[in-house]
């Protein structure tokens, strides 16, 4: 089987699922920005066939053609059995109906546009939906997001697939760095619906308890501006706004004892496989697919969302037990080796590539009788 796994941005998804599946197929040909794969180079397999390529901005229409004449015209070079796109892509998005000849997979990470996420936005849903009704087979990364695909997307759900999001991080990019008892982390792109208010107001009531603790926010997004204005003790943060380096994550990841993701919304979180692969308890709202992703008393702790009165007693809680800390952020190391190691996936998502070849050359046979007809 010749797979073509194809993305615009996720690159340390790509490259470890790439180099994942590059065991468990005959050809693997992995085509990614250069600059979305610069940083994981290091972990791809030299089984892979990688196919970099420049990747221009949206607003850049004349690059972006030709562009997409130049993966059209290497695609159909590669001759592939089953086309692998993640996520989507305003450009790509429109130019598939020029590879209708090839099986489509399409993983779709988050059905909507989140409240508040200007990032990918910049693709409407439109443009979104327009490539979901073109795949053969869907992938998505936990029960409630496939029915959130079948009741607002109206996908089939026998087009749906679930497999897992495969792990993330890496201990050996800081090693020697201890762990901070006093320091929570929250990380990730700070947009509306991750309710970073909510990590900020859970501050005094932590810190009236526990002098000692420290907040982390680590990430960009909005205007910064309105979150340092709700901070009641402005000393106990520590605030990395801007984009973080892939060793600056490992260590901050490193030194803290517990990671918090206060979302408002959610399908699913890559926040948190980074947390299980650096042994941390994550402490997670109940929204979307986190209850899928955080087994409460487990691996971390859920809460409602909205709630800082809540979030700030799980803290205090995790805090002051060093043992439960640690227990927990090895039952979530374990859990990411278990199920989401991306060589668990891989295996996972063969059958996906099979099931689609199948299902689209019965598609033409159908289609071929319709016509002699």
């Amino acid at each position: 089987m010749r797979v073509l796994f194809i993305a615009f941005n996720s690159g340390e998804l790509s490259v470890r699922m790439a180099s994942a599946l590059a065991e468990e197929v005959d050809e693997l040909c992995l085509m990614l920005p250069d600059s979305q794969a610069e940083p994981h180079m290091y972990c791809l397999s030299p089984k892979v066939n990688f196919q970099p390529f420049h990747r221009p901005r949206l607003r850049q229409p004349l690059q972006q053609v030709r562009l997409m004449a130049a993966l059209v015209r290497r695609i159909r070079r590669f001759n592939p059995d089953v086309i692998h796109f993640q996520k989507g892509n305003l450009w790509f998005n429109l130019t598939l109906p020029l590879l209708d000849s090839y099986p489509l997979v399409i993983s779709v990470h988050d059905p909507r546009n989140h409240l508040g996420d200007k990032s990918s936005g910049k693709t409407p849903q439109v443009v979104m939906n327009f490539a979901y009704r073109r795949a053969d087979q869907i992938i998505v990364h936990n029960e409630p997001m496939k029915q959130l695909a079948i009741q607002e997307l109206g996908i089939s759900p026998h087009l749906i697939n679930v497999t897992p999001l495969i792990e993330r991080g890496d201990r050996s990019l800081q090693p020697g760095v201890v762990e901070d008892g006093n320091l929570v982390l929250y990380f990730g792109r700070i947009w509306k619906y991750k309710g970073l208010e909510y990590f900020i107001r859970a501050e005094p009531l932590v810190t009236a308890q526990l002098p000692d603790a420290k907040f982390v926010i680590a990430g960009e997004g909005d205007n910064f501006n309105p979150y340092r204005e709700m901070m009641v003790h402005p000393e106990k943060f520590i605030i990395h706004n801007e984009f973080v380096s892939y060793q600056k994550r490992a260590e901050l990841f490193e030194q803290a004892s517990v990671v918090v993701l206060p979302y408002v919304e959610a399908t699913q979180s890559g926040v948190i496989p980074v947390a299980y692969t650096h042994a941390k308890p994550v402490i997670a709202t109940r929204v979307g697919g986190l209850p899928s992703q955080v087994e409460d008393g487990q691996t971390g702790f859920l809460v409602p969302p909205q709630d800082e009165k809540a979030l700030a007693e799980m803290i205090i809680h995790l805090l002051k037990d060093k043992d439960l800390r640690h227990q927990l952020g090895s039952n979530g190391r374990q859990k990411l080796e278990r199920e989401w190691s991306a060589q668990v996936v891989a295996r996972q998502t063969v059958p996906v590539y099979q099931k689609t070849i199948q299902s689209f050359c019965s598609k033409m046979q159908r289609g071929k009788k319709v016509t002699a007809s």
